[in-house]
């Protein structure tokens, strides 16, 4: 059995889903970047006493599962979302909901994916998918970040569909529970609801999150060396890249994302300030991966003095800078 869906090729898995599941269920004017910014996706945080693959936890986007709810919910679709401690029960359930037409978005684990090439495959729990349909006896499935769609046997499905660790996904699944058009003008509060959110959320008070969290880790980037000897203070950064850069699209990219969001968004507000704003985030995109490139010369060996940690710290001081003036000018806009 097979669903008439359309797979469409994304940056970032969540972004992907999102838009996949919102025009299959009528949202035609739906994009990754629109899908992207009402659902308010960017941000940072630092939590340098939780580790995840023996590194820091740093991350550049929302919880999983934000971008798709907050999306939903600005455009006033209602979402089914649930968890599982049954297998069976998971796998009877997403039956289920195939044979009603409804293509339906997974939370997963990488490590077990096997159309994953190698060097990506790491324990990392909050990956997206979309399972659309059967094909003897397998399920077929759009990964957003894959050119193609592709198979999976009941057993790998359910393998990274209950993956263990942190975020494990507990055969998490979710959808739109019905299909509904929307409106420009739903298009334009939710724009408007979502730049919102997201200034509040990168603006917001405290030393480890938003604009903040990106300066305090500059400062502690400078710190490293010293505090934790060259070899683990380079696996650090290397931990910085590896969530900036190979899950979904990280700092850079997610940047970019925003500057295009914003652009898609004039022709919706009319705001003419979200043009000027939007170049700003790509400057700053420019600026995540000059760093990720520099801190990749940390932990291959190539560079390594205290005058390199310090300078790719100063390059997290300029780029918190940069977007705190541009969520500041986004905050003070006269909405009409």
């Amino acid at each position: 059995m097979t669903l008439d869906f359309n797979h469409i090729q994304a940056a970032h898995c969540e972004n992907g889903v999102t838009t996949s599941l919102l025009r299959h269920s009528g949202v035609n004017q739906i994009t990754e970047p629109l899908a992207f910014g009402i659902g308010a996706g960017l941000f940072f945080v630092y939590i340098p006493f939780l580790k995840i693959n023996n590194g820091p936890v740093i991350a550049f986007r929302t919880l999983p599962g934000l971008i798709f709810n907050r999306t939903c919910k600005a455009l006033d679709i209602p979402v089914v979302r649930k968890k599982f401690y049954s297998k069976e029960a998971a796998e009877k359930f997403l039956n289920e909901r195939l044979a009603e037409g409804h293509p339906v978005g997974c939370q997963v684990g990488v490590y077990y994916l096997p159309y994953f090439p190698k060097e990506y495959r790491f324990h990392f729990n909050a990956h997206n998918i979309i399972v659309f349909g059967t094909e003897d006896g397998n399920y077929q499935v759009s990964d957003p970040v894959m050119e193609g769609t592709n198979i999976l046997s009941p057993y790998e499905l359910e393998r990274v569909r209950f993956a263990k660790g942190a975020l494990a996904p507990k055969g998490q699944l979710y959808y739109p529970k019905q299909n509904k058009p929307v409106t420009d003008e739903q298009i334009k509060r939710g724009i408007i609801s979502g730049i919102k959110k997201n200034a509040f959320n990168m603006l917001m008070p405290g030393p480890i999150a938003g604009i903040n969290g990106i300066t305090f880790t500059g400062k502690r980037i400078k710190k490293w060396r010293d505090k934790l000897g060259p070899k683990e203070a380079g696996l650090y950064l290397a931990q910085l890249v590896r969530m900036q850069e190979e899950i979904g699209t990280g700092g850079g990219g997610f940047r970019y994302i925003y500057g295009a969001f914003l652009q898609e968004a004039h022709p919706y507000t009319k705001q003419d300030e979200l043009l000027e704003i939007a170049a700003t985030f790509t400057a700053s995109g420019d600026l995540w991966r000059t760093a990720a490139v520099h801190a990749a010369g940390i932990y291959k060996g190539r560079l390594g003095s205290q005058d390199d940690f310090n300078t790719m710290g100063d390059y997290l001081l300029e780029i918190a800078e940069i977007e705190r003036k541009a969520f500041k000018a986004l905050k003070n806009i006269k909405w009409h």
